[in-house]
């Protein structure tokens, strides 16, 4: 495992602070995209540690070139996956950090939060797996009056595939294999479910 000191550089560097905190999970577990994987990367739980968290947010700017980051306003996450890396990038930045929610099944901006019409912002999620989330979010602030210019997240589960529509910079990309509702392997059927993602069904 890195030391308290050590900013992640590497994929294995990454997975030491997921495995070293009991946060990557092994089962049965139905994605917030709606597909199923025998592995989970429990974000919250990796980032639950202060100390960590900036490490990891420190990383994420690192992989982010400077061209973007010069033009960076604002930092805005979907809840609830992005909030707490998406506050430590913020503060990396020196930025401000809002969140965006959805509890009628719609990203918006809530309690006080506004964006400046023009701003130039920085989506910052946990997981990317399909992108859904990622591109509603990404509609939101364009709603919102914003223009996000690139995102950047923890993990990658897409391994490069996946289209946000702007630059994105992952920490680390993890090739976990993921499946539809009907191709489910027979091993992987036979464990029970569990939905620890945040959306709504």
């Amino acid at each position: 495992m890195t030391s308290p000191e050590t900013i992640p550089e590497t994929v294995d560097d990454v997975l030491a602070e997921f495995r070293g905190c009991g946060a990557l999970l092994e089962g049965h577990f139905k994605l917030s995209s709606g597909r199923h994987s025998g592995h989970y990367l429990q974000c919250a739980r990796v980032l639950m540690n202060p100390q960590r968290a900036g490490r990891l947010a420190q990383a994420v700017v690192n992989r982010i070139p400077d061209e973007v980051l010069n033009q960076i306003d604002l930092v805005v996450s979907p809840a609830m996956g992005g909030i707490i890396i998406g506050h430590e990038v913020a503060r990396v930045l020196g930025k401000d950090a809002l969140f965006l929610e959805r509890p009628e099944g719609v990203f918006h901006l809530r309690r006080g939060f506004a964006i400046e019409p023009g701003a130039k912002v920085l989506m910052v999620e946990d997981v990317v797996t399909t992108g859904l989330s990622s591109r509603e979010a990404i509609a939101a602030v364009a709603r919102e009056g914003g223009e996000v210019i690139a995102e950047c997240a923890l993990i990658d589960r897409s391994v490069g595939s996946v289209d946000l529509g702007v630059p994105f910079f992952p920490l680390a990309a993890f090739d976990f294999p993921t499946y539809d509702e009907c191709d489910i392997p027979e091993s992987l059927a036979r464990v029970a479910v569990t939905k620890p993602g945040s959306r709504k069904e």
